[in-house]
């Protein structure tokens, strides 16, 4: 019986720790902000069409593993890149948070990727809307990833 109940125990543990992450019906993680200075970095390369499509490739490589193609999120505890509480950061918020990543979270950082690549990506982040909305229908294609 008590190997019953610790096991049982564990299992609720386990389903209150995932029930917490922050996919598409979570909340996103409030204590990690990016600093007021890098939150303030203006996106070099918002409004290019180019920017998008190559920051695209990029995150199909490099993110979509956790994130989905769509950025909604594969796993319990990751992000859902197109929720309003992602969306609603500022693009220097979200260069900060690709460059250093989140690893009490499991988010690895890409500071190794080029400046300009992880502008691209956020530029991505940008395109990325959830089907149905407004501007879900101009929502970026999937091409393979290289």
């Amino acid at each position: 019986m008590r190997i019953f109940l610790a096991f049982l125990g564990i299992s609720l543990l386990c389903l209150a720790l995932a029930a917490s992450g922050q996919n598409a019906g979570s909340p996103s993680d409030k204590t990690w902000t990016a600093p007021p200075d890098a939150a303030a970095k203006q996106n070099p390369n918002a409004g290019k069409a180019d920017a998008v499509t190559a920051g695209q490739k990029i995150f199909l490589r490099s993110c979509a593993e956790c994130h989905g193609e769509d950025g909604t999120g594969l796993q319990e505890g990751v992000s859902n890149l197109q929720s309003p509480d992602v969306q609603k950061q500022s693009d220097g918020a979200l260069f900060w948070k690709v460059t250093t990543g989140n690893v009490k979270k499991g988010m690895p950082g890409f500071g190794k990727l080029e400046e300009n690549d992880r502008w691209n990506v956020v530029s991505y982040l940008r395109a990325l809307k959830p089907a149905g909305s407004p501007s879900g229908e101009n929502q970026p294609t999937s091409p393979k990833a290289q």
